[in-house]
């Protein structure tokens, strides 16, 4: 049998029992038709990854018993997306994979040519999770409310770089930009930002030239759809600058962890 992981708020350690949600219960009992004593992995953003069993605590409450930790909690890259919202399949996407490719915080910005007027944030952190569950990422990234592109540029913090995605074909090739990149800023914390569908108005694109720390990169000869765009910069991004440099750790153990999510 498959081992489910499951993300967790509380605490981890060593013999603590850890409380499910209803939710996560429901599942493992009667969609997954888990029995008493199923292992479990359990994984909180903080405390590395740990070993489990399933114990019922009723018709309808469970929780995990720990044993011991499977991985320790390491760094992991830090780079923002900052993305226009994009109809609602298409949005999930985004948030499903880009959480796959090992982003830290999703940041949905609203444009001047921005059509979408209400983002669910609470869905899209619900589909982070089941992303990070299924491919044993050891963090969740941070889903933040909509902001107004003016706004975050204004407040932009000192030292985070910023990647452009211009699709006015300003920029040079993506893999050109940052393999010239010095030292300094390779190591620093970076963030990407994609606009809408309509593309970014003229002053938005000046005020994002005006950021110390801009970098504006093309993405190639054909035009690009905003989800392409957002993934197709955050995988060169990692592959240049991020954790895609490292040789791949594997889990250890005889085991393997399959989704168990809600």
């Amino acid at each position: 049998m498959s081992i489910g992981r499951l993300f967790v708020e509380a605490d981890l350690a060593a013999g603590a029992e850890v409380p499910l949600d209803e939710a996560q219960v429901h599942y493992l009992r009667h969609v997954m038709r888990r029995p008493d004593g199923a292992p479990l992995l359990l994984f909180n953003g903080r405390d590395g990854e740990w070993r489990g069993t399933l114990s019922a605590r009723g018709k309808k409450s469970a929780v995990a018993e720990l044993g011991e930790r499977t991985r320790e909690q390491v760094p992991e890259p830090d780079v923002w997306l900052c993305f226009a919202p994009v109809k609602r399949a298409r949005i999930d996407y985004i948030a499903e994979k880009a959480t796959e490719l090992g982003v830290a915080v999703l940041q949905p910005v609203v444009t001047r040519h921005t059509a979408v007027e209400r983002v669910n944030v609470g869905r899209l952190r619900a589909n982070a999770i089941e992303a990070a569950e299924q491919t044993e990422r050891l963090t969740v990234p941070e889903v933040r409310e909509p902001v107004d592109l003016g706004k975050l540029l204004d407040g932009w913090p000192g030292g985070r770089r910023l990647m452009m995605c211009d699709e006015t074909g300003g920029g040079p090739p993506i893999a050109e930009a940052l393999s010239r990149l010095d030292d300094a800023a390779r190591a620093a914390p970076w963030a990407i930002v994609i606009g809408p569908e309509g593309g970014f108005a003229e002053i938005e694109l000046q005020a994002l030239r005006r950021i110390k720390d801009v970098t504006s990169v093309g993405l190639g000869p054909r035009i690009l759809r905003a989800d392409t765009a957002a993934l197709a910069a955050l995988a060169c991004w990692q592959a240049f600058l991020g954790d895609w440099r490292r040789p791949t750790p594997r889990l250890s153990g005889d085991y393997s962890a399959s989704r168990v999510t809600v």
